[in-house]
């Protein structure tokens, strides 16, 4: 069953959110976050996909404050130059406000524990949900601008689990191992770097999607929320 449902922020504003519910009870909460281009088919396919792994799943409007309800498609070049345009607007502190909203909103009902997925720049975002909030299991895929964020790791607590495309174009060798280097430390984090993979290999219909690295990661992902999930 799926919807849209309303989430208010510390400061009083609202925005939108899709919403996936499992059939049955719940097993867990799940935050999907958006890629850079909004929370369009893919995401609500994916949403779809986690609720049907027995999770609600709400995947919020991350651009509401720049364009509310963005929609687009990774298909042509005027799409992808919007993204980017949405890309740089973006106030990525708000943002993990935001998913700090979220977590809560799916808490207040009822959920059980509340994890994190998030792709691309959800892919960081997810990974700041790790650092920032007090979401309890966080899964990102090829996230973007990840080695700033290093200095931050040793906050890293809950379970994490990172999926990193090993010639990912947005993301430079030697910051992938800074990264890689970083999460060796951290007890409850992993890692696993996907080999010839690019960015997106789990984007369906996207350039560079493999099934077999897809398949791979989309099971580790779902023992991983299993485990890291399970009341």
């Amino acid at each position: 069953m799926a919807g849209t449902v309303t989430i208010t922020t510390a400061a009083g504003e609202s925005f939108t959110a899709y919403e996936a519910k499992p059939d049955g009870a719940p097993k867990g909460g799940l935050v999907l976050i958006q890629e850079i281009f909004g929370v369009n088919q893919v995401m609500r396919d994916l949403a779809e996909g986690f609720a049907a792994q027995g999770y609600h799943v709400l995947a919020p409007d991350l651009f509401w404050r720049q364009e509310p309800g963005v929609d687009i498609t990774d298909k042509t070049e005027a799409e992808w130059q919007k993204a980017f345009a949405l890309l740089n607007g973006f106030d990525q502190d708000k943002g993990v406000a935001d998913l700090q909203a979220t977590i809560s909103h799916l808490r207040g009902l009822g959920v059980g524990k509340v994890g994190t997925v998030g792709y691309c720049l959800g892919g960081r975002l997810a990974l700041l949900t790790a650092l920032r909030t007090d979401a309890d299991a966080a899964v990102s895929y090829y996230g973007i601008m990840l080695a700033p964020l290093v200095p931050e790791f040793e906050k890293i607590s809950a379970p994490l689990l990172m999926h990193i495309a090993e010639l990912d174009k947005y993301v430079p060798p030697a910051d992938r191992e800074a990264v890689l280097a970083a999460l060796a430390s951290r007890p409850t984090a992993s890692a696993y770097v996907y080999d010839g993979q690019e960015h997106a290999f789990a984007r369906v219909g996207g350039q560079h999607y493999n099934v077999d690295a897809a398949t791979l990661a989309n099971g580790r992902t779902e023992a991983f929320l299993a485990k890291a999930l399970a009341a």
